[in-house]
Formats: structure tokens, C-alpha cells, sequence
């Protein structure tokens, strides 16, 4: 299993990283990695298959099933060619990101260096003045942007979870025993989606305290490709459901066999994209223009189909506090620093409870799943996957004399996220403002 850290860092170190201006970079992280590995860590290092399905599972999500709705935005033909390239760019700079920690290791002569310190000592060595001075910097971007993009898919789940626990409880009484394709319904809601997400917040704070379809319709009549509008929209989802390239640097630390990580890392990833690309295309082509913003919607209301529902809302529940990890461990030590030793449980359930709480009320303020997946993405997701690796690489080689093509391709991909970043982000706020009936904005009884 992988050590309580997700981001190499031991929970109960010192929470040095963001409240003390005054240390040099080198100082403030050296009880962040540990310079030998303990017998009995070793023996809870990960093996290959190990590292492989903790791959798979880092990236496949709430996001896979909105897939066929990206696909619908994008069109049958650009949809699956898009999804390829940016799964492929984003494996590119899954593999940027380790070779720049590794080189950056060897050089500081670390055992591990995680996502945050990496940008954090590449721009410790920049020519740039300004740039050496205010490297930490570099490490509160990426632990920001660590944040924001994983206490936004908790905020995804919540959506997940209050439409399909509504679409089960509110068609309870027509639900059938024949598995028919799902047809539309006249029912007005007799809760808001709203009491859902109130109801599933309870359960919520309280699990963080601890620490077969009758074939596909002739899709000849589906556009091949869609507005430039509504690909701005698949752009977002596409990047969204790509979630690992935060894991891939502590996924490398716990394997046996590191220098292993690349086969396992180009492996996983390949059945991720083979998959992402089946499931988005297989389901736009099944459902058409009535794809929904996760295909579970789409499902026939009959008793098997709702059990499917409620299975995979279960799994997204538990998985709720594997997102959750990600920014508490960036937060909480650097909030229970500021207190006593006596107020340190009591502090660190109380902000587990804010943060809980707090994606509850984003979840509240927008409830469009669709659209939050895309913002999302465009946001945080494409810094992070796309724009940050590039610009890694080129602080960190620039010095040793990187070929001209070499630097043309970082600025170039670097470019391409941004431009998605800054588009996609404007057409899914510009959505989000436009004004829309209640129960087409859940999609969940069209």
C-alpha cells in the first residue's frame, strides 16, 4: 500500500514547507525525504502489478463517465482523435515530470524529491534573478493548485452522488424489471438537488475523520465534429479525467524496482486511453444527443441498472477521502503548527470538517457536473498536467544546453494548455451564467 504521504511528505514532520519565509528552500524541505530506506520499509515497497493498479486507480474516476458527454462536445471524429493526442501529451509530461525529479535528486543527492520541491529547486538554479530569490514560490503554486483541483473533484463526487441517489429515489416508482432504454420522463423533483447533497454531508465528514446495453444506434446521423463553443467544454473534461500526474512522482518512490516505473507508467496509461477513448465514443454513439453529464443518467430505470447506480455511488463515496488526502496533507500540518500540542486533534478534525463542508457548498452553489468538470479541468487540471511539466523541464535542462527542438516542444505544449487553460475556463463560466431550467441544468430528466 502507499505510505500515508501522497506527496512523499510524513504527515508528522515539521510543517515547514509553507509558514517559514525564512529558511532557504533546502533547509525548509530536508525533513521531507528521507536519505535511507529502513529494512522494513523496504519490504512495504510496492511491486510492479501493485504500482500498476494504483496507477489505473489514480486515474480512473467521476471523470470517465463524462466522457461520452466531452465526446458529444467535441464530435465522433475530433472527439476520439483529441482524446488520444491529449492523453498522449499528457503521458509526455507525466514522463517530463520524472525525469526532472530524477535529475533534480541526483543533483541534491535525495532520495526522493516530490512535485512541489522539483519546481521549488529548478527555479533555485534559473538564470533569472527574481527567480532564484522567490523559488518557494514555485513550491505554493503547485501545492495551490494541488488543492484546488483535488478539493474540486470532491466536489464533483458530491454532485455525482446527489444526482444519481436523486434519479434513484424520485423514479423508485416507475423503476421496472425489464431494462428498456431509458426514455424521457415528465416528473418535476420533489427534492432539490440541493437536500441531497446536505443529506450525503454528514456521511461525509464523519468517513474523513478517519484517517449489458441492446447494441449501439447507427451513429451516421452524429456530427463528426461539434462547435469550437462546446470543444472548449471537452477540452476541460478531457484534461479533468487524466488525475494521476500528482501521483506519478510518489507511485515512482514506493516501487521495489524504481527504475521499473516508465514500463509500468506507459503501460497503465495506455489501457487509461484505450479505455477513456472506448467508453466516451461507445457512449456518445449509444445515447446520442441525450448523452447526459455521467453516463450513469443514461441508464435504463430498472432494478438492475439503479443497483449499478447505487454500486458505483458507493465507491465513489469511499473514494471521497482519497481525494480528500491530497490538500489535507497540505493544510492541516501547517494549521496544527500554529496551535498546542493539547488542540492538535481538535484543530485537525475541525478543518477536515471545514473542508468537507466546504466542498459541500460549491457543490451547492453550482450543481451542473458537466460544467464543474470542465472548470475544473481547465483550471487546475491542465496547470498541473500540461502547462507546469514543460516549463519544469525547461528550468531544469536549460543550463546543460537542451536542443532547440527540445525547448520549441515545451513551449509549445506549455502554449497549447495555457490557451486551453484561459478558453476553456471562459466558456465554462460563460455557461454557468447563462440561464437554464432546473432539471435540464441536472440533466437527470431529459
Amino acid at each position: 500500500m502507499l505510505k500515508t504521504s501522497l506527496l512523499g511528505r510524513d504527515y508528522n514532520s515539521e510543517p515547514d514547507s509553507l509558514d517559514d519565509g525564512s529558511k532557504s528552500p533546502s533547509e525548509s524541505s530536508s525533513t521531507t525525504t528521507s536519505e535511507n530506506v529502513h529494512p522494513a520499509e523496504e519490504a512495504n515497497r510496492l511491486t510492479m502489478m501493485q504500482t500498476l493498479i494504483h496507477l489505473l486507480k489514480c486515474n480512473i474516476g467521476t471523470g470517465l463517465l463524462g466522457l461520452p458527454l466531452a465526446i458529444k462536445n467535441a464530435g465522433l471524429l475530433v472527439g476520439p482523435i483529441s482524446l488520444l493526442a491529449i492523453g498522449i501529451l499528457t503521458v509526455h509530461c507525466m514522463v517530463i515530470l520524472l525525469n526532472c525529479a530524477h535529475h533534480l535528486s541526483q543533483r541534491l543527492q535525495k532520495t526522493f524529491v516530490d512535485y512541489g520541491e522539483a519546481m521549488m529547486y529548478s527555479l533555485e538554479t534559473c538564470p533569472n534573478t527574481w527567480l532564484r530569490t522567490h523559488s518557494m514560490w514555485g513550491r505554493y503554486t503547485v501545492s495551490f493548485l494541488l488543492i484546488i483541483t483535488q478539493l474540486g473533484f470532491c466536489s464533483v463526487y458530491f454532485m455525482f452522488m446527489a444526482d444519481n441517489l436523486q434519479q434513484m429515489v424520485e423514479e423508485a416508482h416507475v423503476t421496472s424489471n425489464t431494462c428498456q432504454p431509458r426514455k424521457s420522463l415528465v416528473l418535476i423533483p420533489i427534492l432539490d438537488i440541493r437536500f441531497y447533497m446536505l443529506i450525503i454531508l454528514p456521511f461525509l465528514v464523519l468517513l474523513v475523520f478517519i484517517q449489458n446495453l441492446k447494441g449501439i444506434p447507427d451513429p451516421s446521423k452524429l456530427p463528426l465534429m461539434a462547435s469550437w463553443k462546446t470543444f472548449l467544454l471537452f477540452f476541460g473534461t478531457a484534461v479533468f479525467t487524466f488525475e494521476g500526474v500528482g501521483m506519478v512522482l510518489s507511485l515512482k518512490n514506493q516501487m521495489k524496482q524504481p527504475q521499473r516505473f516508465s514500463f509500468v507508467l506507459y503501460l497503465g496509461m495506455s489501457l487509461v486511453i484505450v479505455l477513456y477513448i472506448c467508453l466516451g465514443t461507445l457512449g456518445y454513439m449509444k445515447f446520442g444527443p441525450n448523452t447526459q453529464a455521467s453516463i450513469t443518467l443514461n441508464l435504463p430505470n430498472c432494478w438492475l441498472y439503479q443497483s449499478v447506480k447505487l454500486m458505483y455511488s458507493v465507491g465513489i463515496f469511499f473514494t471521497y477521502t482519497l481525494q480528500f488526502h491530497v490538500p489535507a496533507e497540505i493544510i492541516i500540518p501547517v494549521v496544527i503548527s500554529q496551535v498546542s500540542e493539547n488542540w492538535a486533534l481538535s484543530v485537525d478534525l475541525s478543518v477536515r470538517t471545514v473542508l468537507v463542508c466546504l466542498t459541500c457548498i460549491s457543490a451547492i452553489l453550482i450543481p451542473r457536473l458537466d460544467l464543474v468538470i470542465s472548470l475544473v479541468g481547465s483550471v487546475s487540471s491542465s496547470a498541473l498536467a500540461l502547462i507546469i511539466p514543460p516549463i519544469l523541464e525547461l528550468i531544469t535542462f536549460y543550463p546543460e544546453d537542451m536542443s532547440c527542438v527540445t525547448i520549441a516542444k515545451d513551449i509549445m505544449i506549455s502554449i497549447l494548455g495555457l490557451l486551453g487553460c484561459v478558453f476553456g475556463t471562459y466558456q465554462a463560466l460563460y455557461e454557468l451564467t447563462q440561464p437554464i431550467s432546473y432539471f435540464i441544468a441536472n440533466s437527470t430528466y431529459a
